[in-house]
C-alpha cells in the first residue's frame, strides 16, 4: 500500500478504536454470575486497535520512500476473502451451538488452511491451543462466561 493510504487508515483505526473504548465505558461492568464484565473486552479491543493504529502511523515516517509503482499491480484475492468471510458468519452462528471450543477451533484451522496450505498438524495444534487456552483463561482464571461445549457431547 502507499504511506498516505497507511496514514490515513491510520487515523481512522485510531479514531475506531477511541470510540470503542469510550462507548466500552458506558456498559455496565458486570454480568450476572461473572466477574468479568461485559465491558472489558470492547476496552481491550479499542486500545489495542488504538496501540496498532499508532504504530502504523510512527511506521509510514519511518519506512523508507515509496518505490514507483508501489500498490498498483496488487491483485485482490476475492476466493480466500470469501472463505474467511463466509467463515465468520458460520462461527458466528454456530458459537451458541457448538460452543466456544469447538468453533474456535474450526473457524481457525479453516483461517489458518486458506492462508496458506498444508501443515495440517500444525495449523491443528495452534488451533486447538489456543481455543482451549483462551477458554480457560477466561472461564476458569478470570470467572467470565463462555459458551461451553455441547450438551449432545456428553461431557
Amino acid at each position: 500500500m502507499s504511506k498516505a493510504f497507511d496514514r490515513t487508515m491510520s487515523v481512522v483505526f485510531l479514531v475506531v478504536g477511541t470510540a470503542f473504548a469510550y462507548g466500552s465505558l458506558s456498559i455496565s461492568g458486570s454480568a450476572y454470575g461473572s466477574h468479568v464484565g461485559p465491558n472489558i473486552f470492547p476496552l481491550g479491543l479499542g486500545i489495542l486497535l488504538m496501540l496498532i493504529s499508532l504504530r502504523l502511523f510512527y511506521e509510514t515516517f519511518r519506512s523508507p520512500a515509496a518505490a514507483k509503482g508501489e500498490g498498483g499491480g496488487a491483485k485482490l484475492d476475492y476466493k480466500r476473502f470469501l472463505v474467511i468471510l463466509v467463515s465468520a458468519i458460520a462461527y458466528i452462528m454456530l458459537l451458541e451451538e457448538i460452543g466456544y471450543v469447538i468453533s474456535t477451533f474450526l473457524f481457525l484451522l479453516i483461517g489458518f488452511q486458506t492462508m496458506e496450505r498444508g501443515k495440517w498438524l500444525y495449523s491443528a495444534v495452534i488451533s486447538a491451543g489456543f481455543s482451549i487456552g483462551v477458554y480457560y483463561v477466561y472461564v476458569e482464571l478470570l470467572q467470565g462466561t463462555l459458551p461451553g461445549l455441547p450438551s449432545w457431547l456428553g461431557l
